[in-house]
């Protein structure tokens, strides 16, 4: 990890979205807050990060667009020990069961307020 002027820099963030202006805003509002991010629009490359990038702290996957085969990303990620934060088009028990079935630490509803991801991003990594 990085350091500039005596203060860690923040790990970085694996954002999964099928959506590129989802993943710009992503990168957007991450990034001002200090964390780098690798944007990937499916699961291989997104898989192929993983794997590429031990710095990597935290997976945010948004599962809108994606079939069932993201489910193997989670995997993924629940192996290297990453905390595993999904994002969900709609409220949902099964989705939500599912998710923290995979790996995932907490499931966040559509739409997004960036104040609560943000803190809940803060919160995953000092776990």
């Amino acid at each position: 990890m990085a350091v500039h002027a005596g203060v860690e820099a923040q790990p970085s963030i694996l954002a999964v979205d099928r959506n590129q202006r989802n993943l710009e805003l992503l990168d957007q509002f991450l990034g001002q807050a200090g964390y780098p991010v690798f944007a990937a629009r499916d699961a291989s490359e997104a898989g192929r990060m993983l794997d590429a990038h031990p710095e990597i702290g935290l997976a945010l996957i948004n599962l809108a667009g994606f079939d069932r085969s993201i489910w193997d990303l989670c995997e993924q990620v629940r192996t290297k020990g990453l905390p595993l934060l999904v994002i969900s088009p709609k409220q949902s028990v099964a989705i939500e069961m599912e998710s923290l079935a995979h790996g995932a630490r907490s499931v966040l509803t559509k739409p997004l307020v960036v104040r609560e991801l943000l803190a809940l991003i803060q919160r995953l990594l000092e776990e």
